[in-house]
């Protein structure tokens, strides 16, 4: 059993319901609180829509079409005006609501209402410390194309026009990402080197070839293209309609042009002062006091960046014991005999379009045998169609981390994991166990179920916390184990190995951003300690050191379930079922670390 010793004694940042006295409730208390809680859904629900008037973006990704011809304004009068709305709406449930007269589900949405708030001043608070396109992962040059090819679905020719309407507001979300960015180079806080020379190398791909100039269709064009025809070939639009919406779609993205232009050369411009090297949250402005918000966002949990670091250091010894176990089971003398057999018999190689599909082949085929898997797991089964799919060229990097996006609510967008294919390929006897966090049943059904919760707010379907997420997702890794996923030893140890990565996380990200290494130096530390690739290890370091925080969650989530899971268990005995706690777990949806274990408290007790 992993040390829990650190999340035991870890503050809460939300406050979260005392469940002493709630199952000895009368039966007209009972009533009340389902009145309540009706009331109270009701209530949220009506603040979210108008919160979706604000965020088009996120409308389109739970599937509904107001906005669908706008994107989000990204400007700092919107923030604050999103922000305003947000106090409001939580002294109007304060005012209207007693928090004592809900039932434990109906205090778990106000605590979680109001936890957004909380996040939200902080993000607000902070919000210099990322600047548009600072991230490696959301940096606004990419993420508008990708959220335009991958969430904005069309249907129809309206649907197809409102993408069109998105391309042409691109250059303006575009000039307000480069306005704040000079607000926060104003302030000292600027993007490393590498990040702008990302920018200024995917805004090029995105605005060269067809129809900007001579080559091969540029990714939106292509991706215009694939969704008209269809329309035409599901006989929704006649071929006339089809090439006035094409028509359409070029002369917006000729007018976009201009707007990446712009982008290219304000990135040219920074970057002669770009930082390198030691560029982590302490080495900004007040980055102490930030690099402390990010982890309480992300965590959920008051834990010290001194904290998660030992918890680190800790974690990759015992994970190493494991390995060296595993490894003496499978006949070797130790973990390094292993690695480097493995090594010997696949060594790296040059990605080619025929390895390329037969790694595509042989994730989805995972993700397929890992759902047959599942009703000896859960009782609560993924519903929509889940795939593997290449990271799109503008934002593909070589050893860049796989993701995943949820399905939208109706099932028409599948849940899917995205893979980067570029530089060299890596064992495949790690694929089971990737499949396993992005696929199922990690990320892409954990997304499966919550779009589909009924009988909860609205608001609940669409957001996330990293540590919940992220823990779900380690953990089921684990899960894959104990259904029989993993086929051999190899694959099983290369589960350990992307555990032990998870470890290498939490001291590598407080390595960077709290005592000061270098970008090489977390490489290096990567490169030893989780054996990772050069390309690889520097990918995932440029990804931490611009998202601070966001790779803790992983490890202090996944402790945090199965902290929750044993005390279920020693104070259940015989009574304790898996299925019915891990459906528990992933049931409710994303939510802060301690409103999970108050659940999981109030559950123990109702089965006692």
């Amino acid at each position: 059993m992993r040390k829990l010793r650190w999340l035991l004694v870890a503050t809460a940042i939300v406050a979260v319901p005392q469940t002493g006295a709630l199952f000895a409730q009368s039966a007209p208390a009972v009533a009340t609180a389902n009145s309540e809680d009706a009331r109270l859904t009701a209530f949220l629900d009506k603040e979210f829509a108008d919160s979706l008037a604000v965020r088009p973006q996120l409308a389109t990704r739970l599937g509904m079409k107001e906005g669908e011809d706008k994107l989000d304004d990204i400007s700092d009068a919107a923030a604050l005006k999103r922000l305003q709305q947000q106090r409001d709406s939580v002294a109007r449930m304060k005012a209207q609501f007693d928090r004592s007269k809900l039932s434990p589900a109906g205090q778990t949405n106000y605590d979680i209402w109001e936890t957004e708030l909380q996040r939200a001043e902080l993000q607000y608070k902070y919000r210099r410390y990322s600047p548009p396109f600072y991230s490696f992962l959301y940096s606004i040059h990419a993420s508008l194309p990708n959220f335009l090819i991958n969430t904005h679905t069309v249907k129809d020719a309206s649907d197809m026009k409102a993408y069109n309407a998105r391309i042409r507001a691109i250059p303006a979300v575009l000039d307000t990402a480069i306005a704040e960015s000079k607000e926060s180079d104003a302030q000292g806080i600027h993007a490393p080197k590498f990040e702008i020379e990302r920018v200024i190398k995917g805004s090029t791909d995105i605005i060269s070839g067809a129809p900007f100039g001579p080559g091969k269709d540029s990714p939106l064009w292509a991706d215009a293209k694939a969704k008209v025809a269809k329309l035409q070939e599901s006989g929704k639009v006649a071929k006339a309609e089809a090439d006035s919406l094409l028509a359409e779609t070029r002369s917006a993205l000729i007018a976009m042009k201009p707007g990446y232009d712009r982008v290219i050369a304000w990135a040219n411009s920074d970057l002669p002062t770009a930082p390198s090297g030691r560029v982590g949250a302490i080495s900004l402005p007040g980055g102490a006091e930030y690099y402390a918000a990010a982890l309480k966002l992300n965590t959920t949990l008051d834990l010290t960046a001194d904290q998660i670091h030992q918890i680190g250091l800790e974690q990759v010894k015992e994970v190493e014991a494991e390995q060296d176990a595993l490894a003496k089971q499978a006949g070797f003398a130790d973990r390094n005999a292993f690695y480097a057999d493995r090594a010997k018999r696949f060594p790296p190689r040059p990605w080619t379009d025929a390895l390329r599909k037969e790694y595509l082949d042989r994730a989805n085929a995972i993700v397929a045998h890992n759902r047959t898997l599942l009703p000896e797991r859960f009782y609560n089964l993924p519903k929509y169609k889940a795939e593997v799919v290449r990271e799109p060229s503008f934002s593909e990097v070589a050893g860049g981390a796989a993701h995943a996006a949820g399905p939208s609510p109706d099932g028409t967008r599948p849940g899917r994991v995205y893979v980067h294919l570029l530089g060299e390929t890596e064992d495949p006897a790690a694929l089971t166990d990737l499949m396993c966090h992005e696929g199922i049943p990690g990320h892409v059904m954990a997304g499966d179920i919550q779009v589909r919760q009924t009988g909860t707010p609205k608001f609940r379907r669409a957001g996330g916390y990293v540590a919940f997420n992220e823990g779900w997702a380690l953990y089921s890794e684990e899960l894959c184990k104990e259904m029989g996923a993993y086929p051999d030893a190899a694959a099983d140890f290369q589960r350990l190995d992307a555990e032990l990565f998870r470890a290498a996380r939490l001291v590598v990200d407080t390595g960077i951003h709290s005592l000061g290494w270098t970008e090489d130096q977390a490489v290096d530390y990567l490169k030893k300690t989780a054996r990772m690739s050069e390309d690889h290890a520097r990918s995932e370091v440029r990804r931490y050191i611009t998202l601070p925080g966001q790779a803790t969650g992983y490890k202090i989530g996944q402790l945090k379930i199965f902290e929750l899971r044993h005390k279920a268990e020693a104070a259940l005995g015989p009574k304790f079922d898996i299925k019915a706690f891990d459906d528990l777990i992933i049931s409710d949806g994303s939510q802060p670390l301690p409103v999970l274990e108050s659940r999981v408290d109030e559950w123990i007790a109702s089965r006692k």
